[in-house]
């Protein structure tokens, strides 16, 4: 039991990763403890299994938040550390082009709401902060105060599609859509852009010419309660490192991507 770690959880839904993790560290696969569990609706189901549970729970309301904005922009109050222009600077969310102002009210009202959340975090020190259904992306005001360490990532998100592919909410359908051969899921760390974080593990499962677009969110969510605790488990072994490498493309461009390797633990 030397590798207990401190879990911290966000949800936006029913929960299921979220059963899936408590169940692994209730049975010892993953050696830690969820320490609570944070969402963005206040009507998502999976506050109750928190609560069945005995994990503390708390609510950060985006949508009253986003809504206040749009009432009156100026009756809203911006974090004292909150600097718009090197976030826009940094954030990779948004394509070529967009509206200056959707984007300034997509930050502004995601620092307010990320600064409520890491401010209801405090009383609950946590080793790592995992996305189970959480349906916000985050800014790098929120990133860097949980990222302390640059090489040392600890927020770490699941995702319903074979990343890099079909990155964005809709992963599976967007699969099912295409006419893949091949789904699965993506567990991963994040960083500035939507879902384009360090690969730390996948899983995969066939297409078949019957399946619906049911029958493979089925298959899909059976995979990711396996592979997410799995990951945690990596990370509390201390397996995962980050490595960052530089890539030469064939037009002598480079590019420069931050990968995840599995070590043998204690490195």
């Amino acid at each position: 039991m030397g590798n207990r770690i401190r879990i911290g959880a966000l949800i936006s839904g029913g929960g299921t990763n979220l059963q899936a993790i408590i169940d692994s560290c209730e049975s010892g696969k993953v050696d830690g403890k969820i320490v609570f569990v944070g969402t963005d609706n206040p009507d998502a189901k999976g506050l109750a299994r928190a609560s069945k549970h005995n994990i503390p729970t708390f609510v950060v309301d985006y949508s009253s938040i986003i809504r206040q904005y749009g009432k009156d922009p100026g009756a809203i109050s911006l974090p004292g550390d909150f600097e718009m222009q090197d976030i826009l600077s940094r954030i990779s969310l948004f394509p070529s082009g967009a509206d200056s102002k959707k984007k300034e009210k997509f930050v502004v009202t995601r620092a307010i709401a990320e600064a409520l959340l890491i401010e209801k975090m405090k009383p609950y020190p946590f080793d790592l902060l995992v996305l189970a259904g959480f349906m916000r992306n985050f800014t790098p005001y929120f990133i860097d105060r949980i990222n302390t360490d640059p090489d040392n990532p600890r927020i770490m998100n699941i995702h319903p599609a074979l990343l890099p592919a079909f990155p964005g909410t809709d992963g599976y359908g967007d699969t099912f859509r295409y006419g893949s051969k091949t789904g699965g899921c993506t567990v991963h760390f994040i960083d500035y852009g939507e879902d384009s974080g360090p690969i730390i593990g996948q899983k995969a499962f066939q297409i078949e010419p019957d399946d619906t677009i049911d029958s493979i969110k089925k298959k899909g969510l059976a995979l990711e309660w396996e592979l997410y605790p799995e990951c945690i488990r990596l990370f509390a072994q201390k397996c995962l490192k980050t490595i960052k490498m530089t890539y030469t493309l064939d037009d002598g461009k480079e590019v420069n991507r931050t990968v995840v390797k599995i070590m043998n633990g204690e490195q």
